[in-house]
């Protein structure tokens, strides 16, 4: 039995991707060119929730930086999951054969997350109910602890995969959106 068969994956493949730094051959091929999200856990989302996981798969899929440590090249096709509090990357080649797989654990994301979640049902209150410039500072500190939850999650791949700053941003998005349980 397949990883494919005994787990329902929601599979995302854009029409076609580009990337804004053409001339730079080594950014080509290290690069996501598609994204297995596992879904086995997903529970109703909200529009918000909903909207938040496209945006972020779009946008990763369209532009991003993702090196294993001691491969030759992709792209890469990377299936990403949790599974008894680790986040799970593994990471297939382009014809969808397994290259390998990194695990972290979720404990040092645990605080984090859960303060970006509480701070993010904040924002969405307020935009339905407070002034612009009470939506902004929420907004702040919104965007303040997604950096810091990036910025942990770039630290915790050192020496495993390499990403820039704006993929590690994303690929947060994906592991707050993973967390959400019923």
């Amino acid at each position: 039995m397949t990883i494919r068969e005994a787990v329902p994956f929601a599979i995302f493949r854009p029409g076609s991707i580009t990337m804004s730094d053409t001339s730079d051959p080594s950014r080509q091929s290290f690069k996501i060119i598609d994204l297995v999200l596992d879904e086995k856990t997903v529970v109703r989302r909200g529009p918000d929730v909903e909207h938040e996981r496209k945006v972020a798969i779009f946008d990763l899929l369209e532009e991003n930086f993702f090196h294993p440590i001691g491969s030759d090249g992709g792209p890469y096709v990377l299936h990403l999951s949790i599974e008894e509090n680790r986040l799970n990357f593994d990471i297939h080649t382009e014809q969808d054969e397994p290259h390998g797989k990194v695990i972290l654990s979720l404990t040092p994301f645990r605080k984090i997350v859960k303060d970006y979640f509480l701070i993010c049902e904040s924002y969405y209150e307020a935009i339905r109910n407070a002034t612009p410039s009470q939506i902004e500072s929420i907004d702040m500190g919104r965007r303040g602890l997604h950096n810091e939850g990036s910025q942990l999650l770039k630290d915790r791949l050192e020496g495993k995969i390499d990403v820039d700053f704006d993929t590690a941003r994303r690929l947060f998005t994906l592991l707050c959106v993973l967390h959400i349980k019923g």
